[in-house]
């Protein structure tokens, strides 16, 4: 049985012949049950970011789309807190909650081939930092220098961590 977290669901992968669909039920209640007993506290994180330029490529394109000028997406988007709701499309990516209303944008028509790890994005309703080179497909705003992820330890970022961008 594996199970896979995502923002507002949950995917369960199971061999259909080797095990009834009344015990992948049971297996899944038990870990629920577990799962409510479990409190974590969120970390505040601070990560870095270097707004527009290079890194930036649609920092423009945002701050036209938004009716604001490049600095005033800049303020906005380090102005908020934002919430991990989950890692996923690739290993540490988090998808951050809490962007603020005046800068959703939708993802880019044709996704990008090659992305830089540590790229910053606006996705729909959603920021997200790029943990490594990959396509994609979010509207590039900046970049955080600091790894998300190495395959050696575990993910900087968990689910329920408050992030906070800091400007450079």
């Amino acid at each position: 049985l594996i199970a896979v977290l995502g923002v507002g669901n949950l995917s369960v992968r199971f061999d259909p012949l080797s095990d009834s669909s009344a015990r992948i039920g049971a297996r899944i209640a038990a870990a629920w049950r577990v799962s409510e007993a479990a409190v974590t506290r969120p970390r505040q994180i601070e990560l870095p970011v270097q707004y527009g330029g290079v890194w930036g490529a649609d920092l423009g394109w945002v701050a036209e789309r938004c009716q604001l000028s490049e600095q005033a997406v800049i303020e906005l988007h380090a102005s908020a807190r934002y919430e991990v709701l989950c890692l996923g499309f690739l290993p540490g990516f988090p998808y951050l909650a809490g962007l603020p209303k005046a800068l959703h944008c939708p993802r880019r028509a044709s996704p990008r081939l090659k992305v830089a790890a540590g790229s910053v994005g606006i996705g729909g309703s959603q920021t997200g930092i790029y943990p490594c080179a990959s396509p994609g497909g979010w509207q590039l705003i900046g970049h955080c220098p600091t790894p998300l992820f190495d395959a050696q330890t575990s993910p900087l970022l968990q689910a329920g961590d408050v992030v906070r961008f800091v400007p450079q």
